[in-house]
């Protein structure tokens, strides 16, 4: 029997919005506004083997990110569960987890440490790290100075080197140039052929999720609308997306 690497159990998380008169006046009365509370996600239920490559689709809005944020514990789940069983986990979205103010080099840092790395393995692989995402003298200047193309070179080339059991993907692979944007793929393919990573990729790349997946999950207004072998889960989606 295959080993599970993550379980979700009736999966809810809801956002609170503030329903407001105008701008201005939820400005100034911003405690007396009204609020709304809205289910990003609705009781979802799923598990991911270890060594599988999960995708997960479906248009905006549907809850795809949310719920790869409610893995990698960013976003807290409201209700049910969500069990790893002891593995690392590594999220991969632009605009998560640098500190703006720092380096390239220092990010890097500050990233394996956080992924439970230690000083001198971080250290050890600094130079592959820095070397893959091939931003010259940008490594040290601060991250806010990067363009979202850097921020991505640099995000996947951390989680690439620094490899953790699960890796969480989102939309990263279609940022970048084109140079980079095959070399990310090469690598990705790389490190899913070696079958001791489990990967959830969050992407509208249809062809990508059919290429590298072995499973792929249809979201649709936070629920799952169907999930199983990669060809016949987006032929349905492309059908109902006409």
């Amino acid at each position: 029997m295959d080993n599970i690497a993550i379980t979700v159990k009736d999966l809810k998380i809801r956002y609170k919005s503030v329903q407001a008169y105008s701008i201005k006046k939820s400005l100034l009365r911003l405690k007396g506004a009204e609020t709304k509370a809205f289910e990003a996600v609705r009781g979802v239920s799923f598990e991911v083997r270890e060594g599988e490559i999960l995708g997960i689709t479906g248009k905006n809005g549907s809850g795809k990110s949310t719920m790869l944020r409610a893995l990698a514990n960013i976003f807290s789940a409201d209700e049910g569960e969500i069990d790893l069983h002891g593995h690392t986990i590594s999220l991969l979205a632009i605009g998560v987890g640098f500190k703006q103010d720092l380096t390239g080099r220092e990010n890097i840092m500050l990233s394996g440490l956080l992924l439970g790395f230690t000083e001198e393995e971080v250290k050890e692989r600094m130079p592959e790290i820095i070397e893959f995402a091939g931003l010259g003298n940008f490594i040290d200047m601060p991250v806010r100075t990067y363009s979202s193309g850097m921020y991505s070179k640099l995000a996947f080339s951390i989680t690439a080197v620094l490899e953790t059991e699960i890796m969480l993907i989102d939309e990263v692979l279609s940022v970048g140039d084109e140079k980079f944007k095959k070399k990310s793929y090469h690598k990705m393919k790389e490190l899913i052929s070696a079958r001791n990573r489990t990967v959830v990729i969050v992407s509208h790349n249809l062809g990508t999720l059919e290429e590298l997946c072995d499973r792929v999950m249809w979201m649709h207004e936070g629920k799952i609308m169907e999930m199983g072998d990669p060809h016949e889960v987006l032929e349905h989606y492309r059908e109902f997306m006409k």
